[in-house]
């Protein structure tokens, strides 16, 4: 015979943990969003203690840090969606032509094909208009309420920095605060570290495609570029995707010249994960390159493309959360790195 004794105390505690979860889930899109947000104040605060330490008073510093970066994301949008405009219309204009040297070239192989007469029945209004237009149109306004609140979330985080740490401390047991201050150094320099080094590899493949594609006269260098340190962000297979619209124009221009763009950025997709990440990075992650791909293929499945990106900052996050531990039980203390990848220094006046 089984026996079951819960007292009152743990009937509380349960319904308590299941209405938690049950919450947890119903926000879980505003969980994502001030995730999202402690990353970039994570990111960003070096810069804003740097300022406040050269007399900028504090809301002036994150207000300088805020409006600088939409700035500069606002200048790359439009940059690149004029240029892609240019390149959709040449893609239609052209798709008849190319779907008729397709099918030249494929005819040689005794295939036959007909991507030209496939490519003259295409009805383009139809694909940016109706339906898909107002979903499309949804998406992105959605896309942009939810920057807009990352915006506003890390904002805040920023200019309140020091009152919250004050507030967290208040729940510290007497003598612990040594340990509760390094853990939290140590998870703010992993994860701006990671956004901040994430930032630097995106600015260099992106200047690379550019100077590139302009030495060889590939139009629209500069929107290809920023569409590469864009694309960089994604982990694993951002470069790849940076590679695809480049080599496709240029090979519209030009064969030889579309071989000379795959070959280069692929050669500097190996430059980027052999030498340059690493270098950038330094051991700020911390991380075996197996718990780096399991990590980035459990976000996908779980979260989707958010998931992806928020995986290697997440991963990192629980590897300061497990060397902890591991100190705790062995008195084993993980070696940390002396800085913080890409911040300012803190102990300059």
């Amino acid at each position: 015979m089984l026996k079951l004794e819960v007292s009152v105390r743990g009937l509380i505690l349960t319904a308590l943990a299941l209405l938690s979860l049950w919450a947890l889930i119903r926000l879980w899109p505003l969980v994502l969003l001030v995730i999202t947000a402690v990353i970039f104040m994570a990111a960003f605060l070096p810069f804003v203690d740097w300022l406040v330490r050269r007399g900028i008073p504090r809301v002036v510093a994150v207000l300088l840090i805020v409006i600088g970066s939409l700035l500069v994301v606002a200048g790359a949008f439009a940059i690149v969606v004029p240029a892609m405009y240019d390149e959709f219309t040449n893609l239609r204009d052209n798709l008849p032509e190319n779907g008729r040297q397709a099918d030249e070239f494929l005819s040689g192989f005794g295939l036959e094909t007909n991507f030209e007469r496939r490519a003259g029945e295409i009805d383009w209004q139809k694909l940016v208009s109706g339906r898909d237009a107002v979903e499309y149109g949804q998406r992105a306004l959605s896309i942009g309420l939810a920057i807009l609140t990352v915006v506003v979330l890390a904002a805040y985080l920023l200019v309140e920095a020091p009152r919250l740490s004050n507030f967290i401390y208040q729940f510290v047991e007497p003598g612990k605060e040594p340990q509760v201050e390094r853990m939290l150094n140590s998870l703010r320099r992993v994860v701006g570290g990671f956004v901040r080094g994430q930032a630097i590899t995106s600015l260099a493949i992106g200047l690379y495609t550019f100077l590139l594609l302009f030495a060889l006269g590939v139009p629209n260098a500069i929107a290809f570029g920023v569409i590469a340190a864009f694309a960089d962000i994604i982990p694993l297979i951002g470069a790849t995707i940076a590679t695809v619209p480049p080599v496709l124009v240029s090979i519209q221009e030009n064969f030889t010249t579309g071989i000379i763009v795959l070959v280069a950025l692929i050669a500097y997709q190996q430059f980027e994960d052999r030498y340059f990440s690493p270098k950038v990075y330094g051991s700020a992650l911390n991380l075996p390159p197996l718990v780096v791909l399991l990590a980035i293929l459990a976000g996908g499945e779980l979260l989707g493309i958010a998931g992806v990106l928020l995986a290697l900052p997440g991963a990192a996050v629980g590897r300061v959360v497990y060397d902890l531990w591991m100190e705790r039980r062995t008195g084993f203390i993980a070696p940390s790195p002396s800085g913080e990848p890409a911040a300012p220094d803190a102990g300059e006046a």
